[in-house]
């Protein structure tokens, strides 16, 4: 006898440019057929035409869950188009093993239905908000990491740090990644920032191929307000790119403010997650050593 969930309407996300999708959204939508739940998608499916289409952004009051398909960065849309609605997320990965996604196609029906029948583990992460100092762009949120690089070419970019209004310094550099736990292992990581426990409350601050050799990463309270000004000297623009997305210019003279979001994102794990054991599988930490 099938245990009654705990979820009653269920969201699919999915990225449309992502080609692969089509069996993967088949078997997700085939097996919650059988759990007589309520169905929804935020992307026409052609090989679906019987799936109701609504907008992410009706997610919040059509559905109690999420489902993002596809991977972490599928995951990572869905959190930043949901951000400040509570509404729990949970990540099937296609392809090669994720961060986040942590729920497989093979092991499917075992995994999603331990989920949907209350077995999980909650893990909230928290957002950054990116925003120009004076402009009329509402702020870009990242979940992963804020990144202040050269807009359309590879000149250096000269800037100036504050942190709650405090100069910190001033460098040159090819950019620099202001990135949360959760982003500690993606760009920040290749830019020889630390990897960040998920659950602390600090943003690392990691110069990208900085001109001076004494330049390291810094970790610094979550809380603080950090506003990084593009000099007057540059000539070129810079990019504020949100988790590898373009977002907003920022010109010579101007400032990006970056700041915590006032919600957070709440991810739903398997009952037996264990980040570590993520950690030594992506960054083959446990392989064998051979002389």
């Amino acid at each position: 006898m099938t245990t009654q969930s705990a979820f009653k309407r269920i969201g699919l996300f999915i990225r449309k440019d992502d080609p692969v999708m089509e069996n993967a959204v088949e078997q997700v939508n085939e097996f919650l057929a059988t759990r007589d739940l309520t169905v929804v998608c935020n992307e026409p499916l052609s090989f679906l035409p019987s799936l109701d289409v609504i907008s992410i952004k009706e997610f919040k009051t059509h559905c109690d869950l999420t489902i993002a398909i596809g991977g972490d960065g599928t995951l990572l849309s869905a959190s930043r188009a949901l951000a400040g609605t509570n509404m729990p997320v949970v990540g099937i990965n296609v392809g090669r093993l994720g961060f986040l996604a942590d729920v497989t196609l093979t092991n499917l029906s075992h995994q999603l239905d331990a989920i949907l029948c209350g077995h999980y583990r909650n893990d909230s992460r928290f957002l950054l908000n990116a925003s120009i100092t004076g402009g009329t762009k509402p702020p870009s949120i990242a979940m992963n990491d804020v990144v202040i690089h050269s807009y359309q070419n590879l000149h250096m970019i000269e800037f100036e740090t504050h942190i709650n209004g405090r100069f910190l310094n001033s460098q040159r550099a090819d950019g620099i990644v202001v990135s949360t736990p959760t982003g500690s292992t993606a760009y920040a990581m290749s830019a020889g920032g630390p990897i960040l426990d998920v659950d602390l409350d600090v943003v690392v601050l990691a110069s990208v191929c900085p001109h001076t050799l004494s330049n390291r990463p810094l970790v610094v309270s979550a809380n603080n307000v950090i506003e990084i000004t593009l000099s007057e000297n540059n000539i070129t623009t810079a990019m504020v790119t949100c988790d590898g997305r373009p977002g907003l210019v920022l010109q010579p003279g101007e400032t990006v403010r970056i700041e915590k979001h006032e919600s957070r994102i709440r991810l739903l794990h398997l009952e037996d997650h264990d980040h570590y054991s993520i950690l030594r599988a992506k960054l083959e930490w446990g392989r064998k050593l051979t002389c």
